[in-house]
């Protein structure tokens, strides 16, 4: 599979990743022979890339990571530090708290050095705190973490992080059903050397073309509990989009997409973005794994194609989410 250097994280990423959260929590029930099949099968794909988080199942992917990659040394395992906060508010980032977050997930890795930490979506002031940033810088000194980079919401949080000379990475949600990262932050990530981590890149699955309006889910996936943003940011359920409103625009990327699957579509528009280092959609199952991973090598978008995805995008969903995020 191919892989993009990242100079500020030095090192490469496969250009398909893994996103971890569904193994945790969130998403339904999924057993531990399931996930670990699903880490086996991207790994054996050749994916080099999994980003997981302390929060996702309370430290049960984190742990099914470790478990996986245990007996592989050319894998690059990315988590989260944060979320665990409660009140999630910007004094709750304390050098001694973000030590303690860290350290629950060197153990639940089964790893003495973390190799990426991203704050997760953290509050905005927290990109403006330098004692924070001078604690991860801290981290890294001691031996605790390899690298640290921010996982956000917005597009300005993303812009003031890549200002910070420490930050090696930027996780930001990037799909056909959100442009608004194009226009800024992907050129100051370039230009900087910052990686770009893609996710929700298939709209919570609404990019998959799987679902109609008679899906409903299980009451436990963020996906009914979360669609009013009543949990954590609206943005990561849907990307955003009312269910309804993305149903109807996925309709017409199914003509854009031709013979291709429609997950297949959405996924090759997110490797071929420029400035993008690696996309992580999840799967909950060994061969959608698989499946994903292959998009790599997949032929790439057409201009055409792409400007028919960016036209769905302005007649469907931009009034909706362009200027919430």
């Amino acid at each position: 599979m191919e892989s993009r250097h990242v100079p500020r994280l030095g090192a490469s990423l496969s250009v398909v990743g893994l996103g971890c959260w569904q193994l945790g929590a969130d998403w339904g029930d999924v057993d531990d022979a399931d996930a670990l099949a699903t880490l086996d099968g991207a790994l054996d794909a050749g994916v080099t890339f999994l980003d997981t988080a302390d929060v996702y199942g309370d430290g049960r992917s984190e742990r099914l990571v470790g478990r996986a990659v245990a007996a592989r040394d050319d894998v690059l395992v990315a988590t989260k530090a944060g979320r665990r906060a409660d009140p999630h508010v910007p004094e709750a980032f304390t050098p001694e708290n973000l030590r303690a977050w860290t350290d629950r997930s060197r153990e639940n890795l089964g790893v003495e050095t973390l190799d990426l930490v991203q704050l997760h979506c953290p509050p905005t002031p927290v990109y403006s705190a330098d004692a924070v940033f001078d604690a991860l810088d801290q981290l890294v000194a001691d031996g605790s973490l390899r690298a640290y980079g921010v996982s956000v919401e917005r597009t300005d949080e993303a812009l003031t992080a890549i200002a910070r000379p420490g930050v090696a990475t930027v996780q930001i949600i990037l799909n056909a059903f959100r442009l608004k990262p194009l226009e800024q932050v992907l050129p100051a990530a370039q230009e900087a050397g910052v990686g770009i981590i893609a996710r929700v890149p298939l709209a919570s699955g609404l990019l998959s073309g799987k679902y109609d309006a008679s899906t409903t889910f299980a009451a436990d996936d963020h996906r009914t509990y979360n669609r009013d943003g009543s949990a954590f940011d609206v943005g990561e359920t849907f990307a955003g989009v009312p269910f309804e409103v993305g149903l109807r625009a996925v309709e017409e990327l199914r003509e854009v997409a031709g013979d291709r699957p429609l997950a297949e579509l959405a996924l090759r528009w997110v490797v071929d973005t420029p400035g993008v280092t690696t996309v992580i959609p999840g799967a909950r199952n060994a061969e959608q794994a698989r499946r994903n991973a292959a998009v790599a090598g997949s032929p790439a978008l057409t201009a055409d194609e792409r400007d028919a995805v960016a036209a769905v995008y302005d007649r469907h969903v931009r009034p909706l989410v362009h200027d919430s995020w």
